[in-house]
């Protein structure tokens, strides 16, 4: 099992979810999909976004919110949301971590994040607007972790291509 987990609490855009399930193939991180969700798997649009990464994946799927909560309940769990007053990048992550986004539309449920405060995070944006889009923010989020390890397993270096640089 890897040690960093993105799990997605009713994703409702397809394209999202699939950015994401590509930015966990990239870096070996495990996805994790609670339902309902806004697409069925299959989705053209989901398929299409992760390219042709989905059997690098690790997914599990969970019928609802409790049963996410329940099966990691010993687990760390970081909350993101606009509401918190951690900031992303000022939070030292435990080598298993689980990074924990909310819907599109409405974000995480307002009692999961007044019961757990100091697990909540946000990244830093202009005041009035409403917040970043999903896979970016996942992105943003992975990566700190990531940069925190020194970006252990991944390649660090520049690949050669054809260009003669």
């Amino acid at each position: 099992m890897n040690n960093i987990n993105i799990a997605l609490i009713e994703p409702e855009i397809p394209q999202n979810t699939g950015n994401i399930a590509r930015t966990c193939a990239a870096i070996g991180a495990s996805l994790h999909l609670v339902e309902p969700m806004g697409f069925t798997v299959d989705d053209k649009k989901l398929k299409r976004a992760g390219l042709d990464y989905w059997h690098q994946l690790d997914i599990t799927y969970y019928p609802s919110l409790e049963d996410f909560l329940k099966k990691t309940e010993n687990e760390n769990l970081f909350f993101f949301t606009t509401k918190a007053k951690n900031c992303y990048s000022e939070v030292k992550y435990p080598k298993r971590v689980f990074l924990v986004f909310g819907k599109e539309t409405k974000g995480l449920p307002e009692a999961l994040l007044h019961d757990n405060p100091e697990k909540c995070v946000r990244l830093p944006m202009r005041e009035n607007l409403r917040s970043l889009n999903l896979s970016n923010t996942a992105a943003v989020a992975a990566f700190e972790v990531l940069r925190q390890r020194n970006f252990e397993g991944l390649q660090t270096e520049g690949r050669l291509t054809r260009f003669e640089w």
